[in-house]
């Protein structure tokens, strides 16, 4: 029984000694075509179609891939591609075991071990260890982003975030916690979930030593210690209530015109924005599905546990005008406010009087008006 390494060598001469002949013919030819211009025996015209003979010959011989119909010049070449169907991986880094289909795939890879980073950004002087990589990290400063979804329309830089994004649009969500079943579209999110079973917090604060399990919280946290003053509002001129932009601005005033166009179809109550109406529905399926990182309490939408995890990073956004206090949480910040300003904008339709809080007009209502009136 032959051996069959040496099989594969003989394989392999065989294919160079073919391709060394072709090469030999080739050269014969053009030397004898060269030698007839020079003699004037063969015409320019005879020449051309030697070659072009030459050509129709070697598209005859080409090796067609039965797996996906590709062709090659030479089955080294189509043997080589065939390790794309087999998951053949035979060139291994020595350094951490990965594997890969070809030599120079390899080489490439090993520039990861070496430092080596031949491939620098002329804008900003980034340095990678791949061209792809170099052309991906370009977009950035073209604003270039050729992925578009075909159910939104919306645009991309690379394909592995629009990969990610369509997962939106058809619900899938591939990655799985083992430990409690949870689902994520994400494998960062899903690697972020796992800390709250692992109780892993990479991210410590160097001010006061705290721990985070999320870089977002973290970041969010050390704003705390910074001198960073609270965003500018913008003022409702019905009510003074302030707001972060004006789109938001635009939608609040629908609470003042009473427009109300988005109802729920389980219960008929109706909302001036469609994602409050979106938010409310939430509340009839029991869906929860925003998770603390921190401490895996859940919530019905993401605004409610960005505020709760202000319990977690300190995080305190909204400053008093009249004084240093400051507070997580928006409607704290108002309520102490009008401590100051002596506002009380929420009216007893029964008597008149006026209260500081909604929960204080609520108890009034209940025990005081209903009860006598």
């Amino acid at each position: 029984m032959s051996d069959p390494e040496s099989s594969r060598m003989e394989h392999e001469d065989t294919e160079e000694q073919r391709d060394l002949m072709e090469e030999n013919e080739e050269s014969e030819d053009l030397s004898e075509a060269e030698h007839h211009a020079e003699t004037g025996h063969l015409s320019r015209s005879k020449t051309k179609s030697n070659c072009s003979q030459r050509r129709t010959a070697k598209k005859k011989n080409t090796h067609t891939c039965p797996q996906c119909g590709k062709s090659f010049l030479n089955n080294l070449s189509l043997q080589i591609h065939m390790r794309v169907h087999s998951g053949e991986k035979p060139h291994t880094c020595d350094q951490c075991g990965k594997s890969f289909t070809q030599k120079g795939n390899l080489k490439e890879h090993m520039k990861i071990h070496t430092g080596e980073k031949p491939y620098t950004c002329n804008q900003c002087g980034r340095s990678f260890t791949q061209n792809n990589a170099l052309k991906d990290h370009m977009r950035i400063h073209t604003g270039e982003k050729p992925f578009v979804c075909g159910q939104c329309g919306k645009s991309f830089a690379y394909k592995k975030v629009l990969k990610a994004h369509l997962r939106s649009h058809s619900g899938v969500k591939p990655y799985t916690c083992d430990q409690c079943g949870k689902s994520f579209t994400q494998k960062k999110n899903l690697t972020v979930h796992m800390r709250i079973h692992t109780g892993e917090k990479p991210y410590e604060c160097d001010k006061c030593w705290k721990s985070f399990a999320d870089l977002s919280n973290f970041k969010l946290h050390l704003n705390s210690h910074s001198e960073i003053r609270p965003f500018v509002r913008i003022d409702c001129d019905q009510c003074g209530k302030s707001f972060s932009g004006a789109k938001s601005l635009k939608g609040h005033m629908k609470v003042h015109t009473k427009e109300k166009p988005h109802m729920c179809s389980f219960c008929e109550k109706s909302f001036s924005r469609l994602s409050a109406l979106k938010i409310h529905q939430k509340s009839h399926s029991g869906v929860k599905d925003h998770m603390c990182s921190d401490c895996g309490k859940t919530f019905i939408t993401d605004a409610a546990m960005k505020q709760h995890q202000r319990i977690h990073t300190g995080e305190t956004p909204y400053k008093c005008s009249h004084c240093d206090k400051k507070f997580g949480h928006y409607g704290s910040w108002k309520r102490h406010e009008r401590t100051h300003t002596g506002e009380k904008p929420y009216h007893c339709f029964s008597c008149g009087k006026s209260f500081t809080q909604s929960q204080s007009l609520l108890r009034h209502t209940k025990n005081v008006c209903l009860k006598y009136h």
